[in-house]
């Protein structure tokens, strides 16, 4: 059976540029975040950390050309903050030079470029002391300063402009669980620095919208958590609509409604006091964004917390559980469901109305490049497998009446993985890591072939 994408439906493929770039001293680069964190002994699995990464910063090119021949017509990169501005108040010429190179590299391949401004790497200059980072309201003061210079340099040439990727993973990984940069582990702190991001974000569009052209969109990327109760117990059911408070109507209210839910505030006072919310504060986040990013891999399946037992990020009342044997996972443990993702459009169609792209969705596995033949071939039938399940989920959404306007596979080329490191790889292209070449799977030309038809078979 053929089931055809809407037509002018978006295909196209995601990176971030410290999952890439490498080259984290040159160019006049400063510091991040995450150069400090993965360089912290015992964060990052195996020691690994980003100062090579893929060497996309030489390798460019290269990569654009890999891009262009599978037919992939927009990428969805990173534009790393301390390469532009290294201490991020002041513009470094050099930074922002590298990536008008690359956005013009894109344009003469006919790849239309979608630039995110915060793919989490802070510059490390922001963060000194035990209230600078996110937990300063004055980072999204700057954010604003970078956006604009960004936006005025290269917006021209964009289709679109994505303020913050997954702030989520910014507030809650980085600030309650520690799993991320800056590594710190106290669940009250993710509250301000979320409202910070929300800030950042609101702020950041309006001085974009102050220097893009019209034709120039305007979003944001939020990693929406599929909640479901982990049965119909009151108490299970209670935490799963706490959860979803806590992960995604933080995000969505303020940013899509210009409030935030009074459940929340009042369900997290015993962790903060909201002190950090000022009047005017939700309308300067509340900004008309042109289009929602939806990045979804795995639903959350939830229930009450139990003494003991670790909790939901950011918060003491709920858990995440697993679901079973029944549910297949990935090598990250992450539960297979792609009806989750038919179902999380679907609600955020529903609730928010505003058009949607998926912006990140795909697998990691482990592969071992082997070299005993020619052409050296990667067979990665469980990507091509997941990808083809959850295009039929994005189907089902549109089927139903979502308005889903693309799709951006993750990811091009296997990279940094943050705090798995290099072992579990994302990529439609093996990168063998000590020659830096580059060697397409088997699911890199049948995505190729699934865009080429803008249709899905089977």
């Amino acid at each position: 059976m053929t089931r055809p994408f809407p037509e002018g439906f978006v295909w196209g493929v995601a990176a971030a540029a410290y999952q890439i770039e490498g080259a984290v001293a040159e160019g006049g680069r400063g510091p991040s975040i995450w150069d400090t964190f993965s360089h912290t002994p015992g964060k990052i699995a195996n020691g690994d950390n980003g100062d090579v990464a893929i060497d996309h910063y030489h390798r460019w090119e290269g990569d654009l050309d890999l891009i262009a021949e599978l037919g992939i017509a927009n990428y969805r990169f990173s534009v790393a903050w301390p390469r532009v501005m290294p201490d991020g108040r002041t513009l470094n010429p050099e930074g922002l030079a590298f990536y008008d190179r690359l956005v013009d590299g894109m344009l003469a391949r006919g790849i239309t470029p979608l630039a995110t401004l915060y793919h989490w790497d802070l510059p490390q200059a922001l963060d000194q002391g035990p209230n600078g980072g996110w937990l300063a309201r004055e980072t999204a003061e700057r954010f604003a300063d970078y956006a604009r210079v960004v936006g005025e340099r290269l917006g021209d040439r964009l289709s679109a402009v994505t303020t913050l990727n997954e702030p989520w993973c910014s507030a809650y990984l980085g600030y309650g669980s520690g799993e991320h940069a800056p590594g710190l582990t106290d669940n009250s702190l993710c509250y301000p620095v979320a409202h910070h991001l929300n800030l950042a974000h609101g702020l950041g569009v309006q001085a974009l919208r102050s220097v893009l052209p019209a034709t120039t969109g305007v979003s944001v990327t939020l990693n929406i958590h599929q909640v479901v109760a982990a049965s119909e117990e009151p108490a299970d059911r209670a935490a799963a609509r706490h959860a979803d408070l806590v992960a995604n109507r933080i995000w969505l209210d303020p940013m899509l409604r210009g409030v935030y839910p009074d459940e929340l505030i009042e369900q997290t006072r015993h962790l903060t006091d909201w002190s950090f919310l000022r009047d005017g504060d939700t309308q300067l986040i509340h900004q008309p964004i042109d289009f929602l990013g939806v990045n979804y891999y795995n639903p959350a399946r939830i229930a009450t917390a139990v003494p003991g037992r670790p909790t939901f990020p950011g918060t003491d009342r709920a858990r995440g559980v697993g679901y079973g044997p029944e549910v297949p996972v990935t090598v990250m443990g992450w539960p297979i469901v792609p009806s989750g993702l038919t179902d999380l459009l679907l609600r955020l169609h529903k609730d928010y109305g505003v058009p949607l792209q998926v912006t990140e969705n795909g697998i990691a596995t482990q592969e071992t490049l082997d070299r005993s033949g020619a052409p050296i071939e990667i067979h990665d039938t469980v990507r091509i497998d997941y990808l083809r399940d959850h295009l039929g989920a994005v189907l089902d959404a549109i089927a139903a009446g979502a308005d889903v306007r693309g799709y951006y596979e993750w990811t091009l080329l296997d990279n940094f993985e943050w705090a798995w490191g290099y072992d579990k790889r994302f990529g439609l292209i093996h990168v063998d890591l000590e020659s830096q070449e580059r060697y397409p799977k088997d699911s890199a030309h049948w995505y190729a072939g699934v865009i080429a038809a803008n249709a899905l078979e089977g």
